[in-house]
């Protein structure tokens, strides 16, 4: 009967989960701008009309048109299939590195928190001397020492935006290590690991979940901004920094080089900061309806 009455709970918990997020307008408005980037990227060879990296000469720098849609560059290949392939590099390195970040900072957050004393003070001073680099020129800096490839923009990105998921757990730990479903797991004898993963752990991840989500969209736009520098992904892999460098160039004649990946990046972020913020109001038993 026990097993059937948490199936039974977990079941409606999940109900109540997607009823608030499918009742939210901005937050089902992002999950449906996620689900069509997800679509875009993994269809990426059935909607692309051209090939990415094809070079066409007879035809550079035209306007969108019935043929090229979105327009051409400057070697005269189809910035909408551009624009299709771009949003897979984009994602990647988005989940990738949000993936890295999440995954360092929940350890080192769970240590602080968990352990607390000289553990936690150890780890956090070296969080704060983190924080006071600003973020985007500690990138550079590392960057700048190694081959510009997108794995080592995934593992920079990842490795140098771990802080802020470190913290939020930290602080997760701290109360609820003290609740009474911990102490009783103490009382019968589990261990710190067991306590950790079993206890502690799952009733910290929605806003692990949260910060996870608010952080792709951060890095979807670090890496535009690393690609637009001239040190993120390299050409002729199209990238939407790289093609917004390229718009850079041609913008007093090809306007269309700079609106549509400038777009693409604007509506990326945007749909993950709205799915972000809805999962937040989702996952807060505060703000639920009883």
């Amino acid at each position: 009967m026990s097993g059937n009455s948490n199936a039974w709970s977990r079941a409606r918990r999940a109900a109540i989960f997607c009823q608030e997020l499918l009742s939210n307008p901005l937050a089902f408005s992002g999950m449906v701008i996620v689900t069509i980037l997800f679509m875009v990227a993994l269809l990426a060879p059935v909607l692309a009309p051209y090939d990415p990296q094809v070079i066409d000469t007879y035809h550079i720098l035209e306007a969108p048109s019935r043929m090229h849609w979105l327009g051409t560059d400057s070697l005269g290949r189809d910035c909408l299939s551009r624009l299709i392939y771009g949003s897979r590099i984009s994602l990647l390195v988005g989940f990738v590195a949000v993936g890295i970040a999440t995954a360092v900072g929940t350890v080192l957050g769970a240590l602080a928190g968990f352990y607390g004393r000289w553990t936690d003070t150890l780890i956090m001073r070296f969080v704060d001397i983190m924080l006071c680099f600003p973020s985007i020129f500690l990138i550079m800096a590392v960057i700048a020492f190694l081959e510009p490839s997108i794995w080592n923009i995934m593992a920079v990105i990842g490795l140098t935006g771990w802080m802020g998921v470190a913290r939020l757990v930290r602080a997760e730990f701290l109360s609820l290590r003290k609740r009474d479903f911990v102490l009783a797991a103490r009382i019968s004898g589990a261990s710190n690991i067991r306590i950790v993963f079993s206890e502690i752990l799952p009733n910290a991840v929605a806003p692990i979940i949260v910060s996870a989500t608010l952080g792709i969209g951060g890095a979807i736009l670090t890496e535009s901004a690393l690609s637009f520098l001239g040190i993120g992904v390299q050409p002729p892999t199209p990238s939407w920094g790289n093609m917004l460098t390229e718009g850079k160039d041609n913008l007093e004649i090809a306007w269309w080089l700079s609106v549509y990946p400038g777009l693409a990046i604007l509506i990326t972020v945007l749909g993950y900061n709205l799915l972000g913020e809805g999962l937040r109001d989702a996952l807060d038993p505060r703000k639920r309806q009883r």
